[in-house]
Parts: C-alpha cells; structure tokens; sequence
C-alpha cells in the first residue's frame, strides 16, 4: 500500500523518557518521546514524459523503536514523496509501520538538473500495536514479501555491490538509489560525480557503482534493494 506523504502523526503511549534531539523538519511534530532519524540526501532522475523513474530508500529506527513520524525535506518543489505501509487498522505505529519505512519518489518537474529528497522518520517507543485477527473466507492482507537492503559508502572509482534473496525466496522486484550525507542538497556537479547500473541474475540484484575522483572526501552512498518473496 502506498500513502501520500504528508507529515504522518499515529497514536502511540509513550513507555520511557528517551532525550530528543531537535529534529529539521515536523516527523516528531505531537510526540512527547521520539527520536528523530534523518537520511542522506537522495538522487532523482532528471527525466521527462509520462513514465517518470522512482526511486526507494530506506531508513531504519533504533532498536525497541518503531517509525511514528514521516517528513521530508526537498531540492524542487516539483518531488513527489510517498511511503510504503502496511493495510490495518487503526493505522498507528506496529500496524501501518514497522522498525523500517520505505520512501519512494520522483521527480515531475522539467528545470531541476539534479533533483534529491531527505527522508526524516520520527521513531516513537514500540508499543506493542497490533490487529486484532478477522474471521473470514478471504485471506487477510499479510507480509508476503520481505525487503533486503545494503548501504555501502560510494568511493572512487568502480564497484559491483550486490543483494540478494535468502535461501527459500525469490526475488520480484528490485532498485538502487545514491545518496549524500551532508546539510545541504547536492548541487548539480556533485550529483554527476556517482552513477550506476542495475542487473538482476537470478535472485540477486546488481549494481555497478562509479564514482568519479572529484568525489573526494564527500560521503556519497549506494543503497541496494532486493524485494523478496517466500518460496511456496
């Protein structure tokens, strides 16, 4: 299921006093307790027409918290930013989110060179939410795929870096998205300077990472996503 990212607030109790450092933007907005999460700055393709390519990235809350909170900051106001969820109800963290959340974008404008979001997730204490089991002649929405994920830092020069299923699964779908940490979006130069190349052999995704030696001491990453199906 895919919601429209808005700044998502859930129903949560908090368990315990963590320290909140201030957050950029409004993904801890109504939470006495919550942890703000706040992720590199991740390219977009500059494309055009009617099929527009969409990245996804992942952020991932500390242990003993689930994902309460979602914002994003934006290159271009042309970004469209959505997120990946689980149907339930209500929706609340443990029922719609998990530990981890999957951001999804693109770019639909025509002028940016090099358009980039920052997923932010605010990470509230696991409480434990869940859906109470129904009774009918229908399967009930469930988790038939798990998503493998591996972020490596992106240096000069050229990289294979591969995901893959784990024994008794098998690969449906598959994608790749480079980020950069730092404050500020990438400028247009700095985006030039990492590109890749996506293969799918067999129940493995692979990407052929390239960073160019002006990249420097920059903190450029790949993230590799392997979505995965339960063998049956």
């Amino acid at each position: 299921m895919r919601l429209r990212l808005l700044t998502l607030v859930l129903v949560a109790t908090p368990l315990l006093a963590v320290p909140s450092p201030a957050q950029a933007a409004n993904e801890c907005a109504g939470f006495p307790v919550c942890v703000p999460v706040a992720g590199p700055w991740v390219l977009l393709p500059a494309g055009s027409g009617a099929r527009r390519p969409i990245v996804e990235y992942q952020l991932t809350c500390p242990r003993g918290y689930v994902v309460g909170g979602l914002d994003a900051e934006l290159s271009h106001r042309a970004i469209d930013v959505t997120f990946l969820g689980r149907l339930g109800s209500p929706v609340n963290p443990g029922v719609s989110t998990s530990r981890s959340v999957v951001f999804t974008a693109s770019y639909v404008g025509t002028t940016a060179r090099a358009p980039s979001f920052r997923p932010l997730a605010g990470c509230v204490p696991a409480g434990g939410s869940g859906r109470v089991p129904t009774a009918a002649r229908a399967f009930p929405p469930g988790q038939p795929t798990i998503r493998r994920v591996r972020t490596v830092r992106v240096r000069p020069g050229t990289a294979q870096v591969t995901q893959a299923c784990r024994r008794g699964e098998r690969l449906v779908h598959g994608s790749h998205a480079f980020g950069f940490a730092q404050r500020n979006p990438p400028s247009e130069s700095l985006a030039g300077t990492v590109s890749g190349s996506r293969a799918v052999r067999g129940d493995r995704v692979v990407v052929t990472a390239r960073g160019d030696a002006e990249l420097g001491g920059v903190k450029a990453v790949l993230q590799v996503h392997a979505v995965c199906a339960r063998a049956r």
